[in-house]
């Protein structure tokens, strides 16, 4: 699993020589730093940082608010169909997002948004994926605690913030960093439904390093060390809650 991590790394400080050389090299004779330097100066990386998160910190926050709702309806709330409804949605996970993707791009075209950072941003505001493992540990809430509240006259949107909530922090941090995980590298979708450089993510500024006359392996190798890093770190200091709340989603009881 490391290895890839390793193998970035190592050709981010080689030569161009040593980046294309056979048998290959795994530790470069001479680090080369200034890789780095000459990566960030060969695009504007900082404006793709600000796009990229603007991009992530929009769509994870909606996501994360629609998926609670949504959640906290199926776990908790009664109304006609919700099993129909939900068995629906479900099903949706089966359908890949390469096939959704001409559909979404006329769809945002007609409403102008193609071009602005509600194209990178209006289709990811919900996840079937997330309600689901939310939806599963809300149900690990015994219903007599949500009997109670009412009792004490809690409405349903203070039982949700003030009491569910809290004590569903693991699995709602864990959709939270999974979609921040998955927003910041997206590539395929942002590099669709933008034209203009000044509003593309991190992923999609790579680019810059693939030309007619080839690829310049070690600058790309050092440009996307940079552009992992931030989501490495925010997964090494909270993989603690990750796995706590995939754990706690197939609980009920």
């Amino acid at each position: 699993m490391l290895l890839p991590f390793f193998w970035m790394v190592s050709t981010s400080l080689k030569t161009t020589g040593e980046t294309l050389a056979i048998p290959p090299v795994w530790l470069p004779e001479d680090f080369k730093w200034e890789n780095y330097q000459t990566a960030l100066s060969m695009a504007p990386f900082g404006r793709y940082f600000i796009n990229s998160l603007i991009i992530t910190l929009s769509s994870t926050f909606g996501e994360v608010v629609t998926s609670i709702l949504a959640a906290f309806a199926f776990a908790k709330l009664q109304f006609f169909g919700k099993n129909i409804l939900f068995t629906v949605l479900i099903a949706t996970m089966m359908v890949p997002f390469e096939l959704l993707m001409i559909p979404n791009y006329l769809t945002l075209s007609k409403l102008g948004m193609i071009d602005t950072y509600w194209a990178m941003i209006v289709p990811f505001l919900a996840s079937v994926f997330s309600v689901f493992m939310l939806k599963q540990n809300f149900e690990a809430v015994p219903k007599q605690l949500y009997y109670a509240a009412k009792v004490d006259g809690a409405s349903d949107w203070r039982f949700l913030w003030q009491i569910l909530v809290p004590m569903s922090k693991s699995s709602i941090v864990t959709v939270i960093i999974l979609k921040m995980i998955g927003s910041w590298n997206s590539f395929m979708w942002p590099l669709m439904v933008t034209n203009e450089t000044s509003l593309r993510p991190l992923p999609v500024g790579l680019q810059a390093f693939t030309t007619e006359a080839g690829t310049y392996f070690a600058l790309l190798m050092a440009a996307a060390t940079i552009v992992i890093l931030p989501m490495i770190i925010v997964y090494l200091f909270l993989q603690k809650y990750i796995i706590k709340g995939i754990s706690n989603t197939g609980i009920k009881g």
